[in-house]
């Protein structure tokens, strides 16, 4: 689908910016990558846009489901193209993320959540290193 046409099905306003970003998310298939990423994308492609335009609009584009956020330490977000459930391995060593589908993964039991709330999804993160002989 266009990334304009992806816009307005979510509630976003396909302002320049937005439209230049989601295109460049669009144009790259499935991803994993930080706001600094994509600002080092936009301007090898010769978009013009802040640092923290590029983080508002990761962030606009995350409340109307186009991507997911993925926390992997304090500070550190990941933009997932792919909004699917499914999970990750953390690779440690390149600070990358790779999928893993949802079916490879089973949680057995979960603690009731608190009063008056449900759980609404489950991602985990698997962290991962090379083994050491």
């Amino acid at each position: 689908m266009e990334a304009r046409q992806r816009l307005r099905d979510a509630g976003l306003r396909p302002t320049r910016q937005r439209l230049a970003l989601a295109e460049l998310l669009c144009s790259m298939g499935g991803r994993h990558l930080t706001a600094e990423q994509l600002h080092g994308d936009a301007q090898a492609h010769g978009i013009s846009v802040s640092l923290a335009t590029v983080y508002n609009t990761l962030h606009q584009f995350t409340r109307a489901g186009l991507l997911r956020e993925l926390v992997v330490d304090a500070g550190r977000s990941y933009f997932d193209t792919n909004t699917s459930p499914h999970h990750h391995f953390f690779i440690e060593a390149t600070n990358t993320l790779q999928d893993v589908p949802e079916d490879c993964v089973t949680v057995s039991t979960l603690p009731p959540p608190p009063e008056g709330m449900t759980v609404s999804s489950i991602d985990i993160i698997i962290r991962v290193k090379e083994k050491v002989e």
